[in-house]
């Protein structure tokens, strides 16, 4: 599949208009529903397949974000061998009590994966808990980026590369 013919599939399975609050606060009239891509086996297998080559060389870990980045992650660690954590907003309040579960992330070089990104602030939250376990982290990839400004500052401020399969353009 193309570049393009995965664009289109994904903007047909999950393009929603409407009025949506984004996590950022922001209302827009219209949402990517990233749930429903990746609810997909076949769409969610040729995300990971074009998204494999936007990983960075050296990258030893993804970072899968609660909770779209989860199934990122996981099909890009199945198409390249890569292990995984999964990184969750909050720690757990029970067992391990951790917010990172998975593979191990201390003095990992860690990609962070996501679904959707508009402004970053999730992704710089949970970069600073990652960073915080003794982790390098430099580099982001999500499926679609769909801020108004790239590279997004959030990002750019605290050390990150933001590189998207997609930006809002593509669609």
């Amino acid at each position: 599949m193309t570049r393009q013919e995965l664009a289109k599939k994904i903007y047909d399975v999950a393009h929603l208009t409407g009025e949506f609050k984004l996590r950022s606060g922001q209302v827009s009239n219209e949402y990517f529903d990233k749930y429903r891509f990746e609810a997909q086996p076949h769409l969610l297998r040729e995300i990971a397949k074009q998204m494999a080559p936007l990983i960075p060389p050296g990258t030893e870990v993804l970072a899968g974000l609660e909770m779209g980045g989860i199934p990122i992650a996981t099909a890009l660690s199945l198409e390249t061998g890569l292990p995984v954590a999964f990184i969750r907003k909050e720690a757990k309040e029970y067992g391990t009590c951790q917010f990172a579960e998975g593979y191990d992330l201390k003095g990992k070089k860690v990609c962070v994966v996501e679904d959707v990104v508009t402004t970053g602030g999730q992704v710089v939250i949970s970069t600073q808990d990652i960073r915080s376990l003794g982790a390098q982290v430099e580099h982001v990839l999500c499926v679609i980026h769909r801020g108004p400004q790239f590279p997004e500052p959030k990002l750019t401020e605290v050390g990150l590369t933001l590189t998207p399969l997609f930006k809002k353009s593509d669609f």
